[in-house]
């Protein structure tokens, strides 16, 4: 199943895509029970948003080896977690605005496999994780570099509007470990890895990150970048890919 969320007569709303051409919508969020309502709606006349409107996006900084490599960093002895505002979230197709070129002069792009949340999880043991996740997505967690070496922390560098664009959501059966995942930009691969490759998998990192705070209905995980993190530039497309779940594609604009 693979769940919408979309803009149509200045409305915003859910729904769910029955093949190529159609959406159902639904009276709320998948994972507020939403339920279909009405009559189909044809894709091409939305704008597609942002499948998810977490209250906030827990991500894990080097949960990769080959990216802690490309850092001459350290394989840290539990994961690293740190918060994305919500205010971050961007749809697909929106562009990632850079912030002035005197507050930050280089901005990377780290493609990774998130997971949004489908109830209330607090103290969950890793062989249960699944039964609190609704689906899998693509995020882009967007950061100024130079911004993160300077604070010695994250959050301003990952924090900026428009810094986490995230899409599409996908409901299906699918093995979290063994997706492929891949950036591009301008049509070429500067990212190509596979969540095999991560560290700590995904219903470990659930447990681990439910036990110091709850996550709720909507919040987002997303679970660290390999490794050929890179700077974007005004007019880049950058396109994540990953295996099952599909694009997300953003174009880069200059801020103001």
């Amino acid at each position: 199943m693979r769940y919408v969320r979309y803009a149509l007569e200045n409305q915003q709303t859910w729904g769910m895509l029955l093949n190529d051409e159609l959406i159902q919508p639904l009276t709320a969020a998948p994972y507020l029970n939403g339920i279909p309502q009405g009559a189909p709606v044809p894709l091409h006349a939305v704008t597609l948003l942002a499948p998810c409107q977490p209250g906030k996006i827990v991500a894990i900084g080097k949960n990769y080896l080959d990216h802690i490599a490309e850092f001459d960093s350290k394989k840290p002895e539990t994961p690293i977690i740190f918060l994305k505002p919500s205010s971050a979230v961007l749809d697909p197709g929106a562009p990632i605005i850079l912030p002035p070129s005197s507050v930050s002069s280089r901005v990377d792009h780290e493609c990774e496999l998130a997971v949004v949340i489908s109830r209330r999880a607090a103290n969950v043991k890793a062989e249960e994780a699944k039964q609190f996740i609704l689906g899998y997505t693509a995020l882009n967690d967007v950061t100024a570099r130079d911004i993160q070496k300077q604070d010695g922390q994250w959050t301003r560098a990952k924090g900026f509007d428009t810094f986490a664009p995230v899409g599409p959501l996908v409901t299906d059966e699918v093995d979290p470990q063994n997706l492929k995942i891949r950036t591009r930009v301008n049509g070429k691969i500067r990212q190509d890895s596979t969540t095999a490759n991560q560290i700590w998998p995904v219903y470990e990192l659930i447990e681990f990150i439910s036990a110091c705070m709850t996550l709720m209905p909507g919040d987002v995980v997303a679970t660290g970048t390999p490794s050929g993190v890179g700077p974007i530039q005004p007019k880049d497309i950058v396109e994540i890919s990953i295996e099952g779940i599909g694009v997300l594609r953003n174009p880069v604009i200059a801020g103001g």
